[in-house]
């Protein structure tokens, strides 16, 4: 089935990333916005349809998701796709799924790139088919020049499991000599994280009315913002999207400062 909605060209929005707000100041528009894309599986069920189809219909909501942010004016966008505890699903659902990704990879890319997108996997990408793994690097290096809207996709991926891996490489480059444990605090740490060189979200969101991280940039949510809205994440649409970034907007951002 087509994931495709409208042409990503329709959408004329430019953006410029936005510097981080001083402590106390008023949110806007915010530079980062991460989203735990959930309730596939209940609104394939609530209709009496295979969880493909939710998963399906979840894709385009994701393209509605990328030409919302992008009028938005946000810069960067990360959407949690697949968790490393979805390796435990059925079998049959796993093969839909990593066979949906192969079709985004093969039929999607060419449009995000034309369209400004630049694309980052983050997450464990080691457990996909080898083919899958190709296409992942492919994207990545065919989009690397892009500055529209930064795209991070979040597969095979688990917070704890990142923030582990990156405490053994710093106790391998103090190990080393590359490091002295002395000089490390949070910004040298966060050089070994795998979200290296993106901005922590200012607003994390999560659809479905679940009010949970699930595992989802713990290191990275420090100082988020969170909204939970209470739609399945395949009628997420522009909407939800803006009313998100109003609830957002509502907000003073303090970040452990005392108010004035």
């Amino acid at each position: 089935m087509p994931l495709r909605s409208q042409p990503l060209a329709a959408v004329s929005a430019t953006v410029e990333v936005q510097p981080a707000p001083e402590a106390g100041a008023p949110a806007s528009v915010p530079t980062h916005v991460a989203i735990i894309m959930d309730g596939n599986g209940r609104w394939a069920a609530a209709r009496r349809l295979p969880r493909i189809a939710g998963h399906r219909e979840g894709a385009r909501a994701l393209r509605r998701t990328i030409e919302a942010a992008i009028r938005s004016g946000v810069a960067w966008l990360t959407i949690y796709a697949f968790s490393s505890e979805n390796w435990r699903r059925p079998a049959a659902e796993v093969l839909d799924l990593t066979g949906l990704l192969r079709h985004y990879l093969r039929h999607e890319v060419a449009e995000l790139r034309q369209n400004g997108v630049r694309l980052r996997f983050i997450g464990d990408r080691t457990r996909f088919d080898p083919d899958i793994q190709r296409d992942l690097v492919a994207a990545e290096r065919e989009t690397a020049s892009n500055t529209r809207l930064n795209l991070t996709v979040a597969l095979s991926y688990g917070a704890r499991a990142e923030i582990l891996a990156a405490a053994r490489r710093v106790a391998e480059a103090t190990r080393d000599g590359r490091l002295d444990p002395a000089t490390l605090d949070e910004a040298t740490f966060e050089d070994f994280l795998s979200t290296v060189g993106i901005p922590d979200p200012d607003l994390i969101l999560r659809t479905s009315g679940e009010q949970r991280l699930s595992n989802f940039l713990l290191w990275q949510a420090a100082y988020a913002e969170l909204v939970f809205l209470d739609v399945l994440w395949p009628d997420f649409g522009e909407e939800h999207f803006a009313q998100a970034l109003a609830d957002y907007a509502r907000r003073e951002r303090r970040f452990g400062a005392r108010p004035a």
